[in-house]
């Protein structure tokens, strides 16, 4: 019988827990939509109620049904046609992949119930900082501090997460970590600035690096920086050659983090093994 936690799931009932996760996603993806749209512009993220921007026609419910509404309405406002933008659709369903994923990974490596919660809301901060830096070049206080605030609860609740039963010492060594990120990633900004005489690195990566750290330790934040860091310095090259900028043209630094963050949570403990398989005891 499939254990999650304290939970025992009929191996029959899989399917549905399975298929849930990824309903739970898609419904998280279009609050995600919300937050990406708003956050950027200061708005607020509940009111005034969703509503086409051009002609002001308020959503109703069975027009803000994730991935249904957008494909019914041809990615259409039912009032004055404008235009949906296609990533509203792409925002729910990849977020419901990634809460699918993560549940099967969860679930398969039998792992405490509390980083399921983690994960899920690593999940929502990847996914509005990899769209938001994207379109903006910015990664809000907005998204980042809930998630410092995520990670400290839940090693609270949860002291598993950090391979302990007290619930201080769990504390202790979330916020230890979101500490040390927070000072590590800020020194590596100010040297980077002193070096290049440019900012190397935004205010915004280093409080997203400091949140990685409370939520997923200092080797998930390690891992978060060094593959966002290739990736982002490859893709620059590759940027710059193809379009004959300048290394000082700006990429959004964000989507890299982001796509390092999540292979963390899905892959870290067996990137850790296969690590430590090159130094045996």
């Amino acid at each position: 019988m499939p254990a999650f936690g304290s939970f025992q799931f009929l191996p029959q009932m899989m399917p549905f827990w399975y298929f849930m996760s990824f309903i739970i996603g898609c419904c998280i993806g279009s609050f995600l939509n919300v937050c990406i749209y708003r956050i950027p512009a200061g708005k607020s993220l509940s009111m005034p109620p969703s509503h086409c921007p051009k002609c002001r026609h308020r959503i109703r419910w069975y027009e803000n049904i994730p991935l249904l509404s957008w494909l019914v309405l041809r990615g259409q406002c039912s009032s004055c046609k404008c235009r949906i933008p296609a990533r509203y659709f792409l925002v729910e369903l990849l977020t419901g992949l990634l809460f699918f994923v993560l549940f099967f990974k969860v679930t398969l490596d039998r792992q405490p119930t509390g980083i399921l919660l983690v994960y899920y809301g690593m999940t929502m901060l990847i996914v509005t900082t990899a769209f938001i830096d994207y379109e903006h070049r910015i990664i809000p206080n907005k998204t980042t501090y809930p998630a410092m605030l995520l990670g400290l609860v839940a090693a609270l609740l949860f002291p598993q997460i950090w391979h302990t039963t007290s619930h201080f010492k769990a504390f202790l060594l979330s916020l230890a970590s979101l500490i040390g990120c927070t000072v590590f990633m800020a020194a590596f900004a100010i040297t980077g600035k002193m070096i290049f005489k440019r900012d190397a690195l935004g205010w915004g990566d280093v409080k997203y690096i400091a949140a990685v750290g409370a939520c997923l330790g200092p080797l998930g934040a390690f891992f978060t920086l060094l593959f966002g860091s290739l990736t982002g310095t490859l893709a620059g090259v590759g940027i710059m050659l193809r379009k004959r900028t300048s290394l000082k043209t700006a990429i959004p630094f964000g989507p890299f983090l982001a796509a390092g963050t999540y292979l963390w949570m899905v892959f870290g403990e067996r990137l850790t093994s296969f690590y430590l398989s090159f130094f045996p005891q």
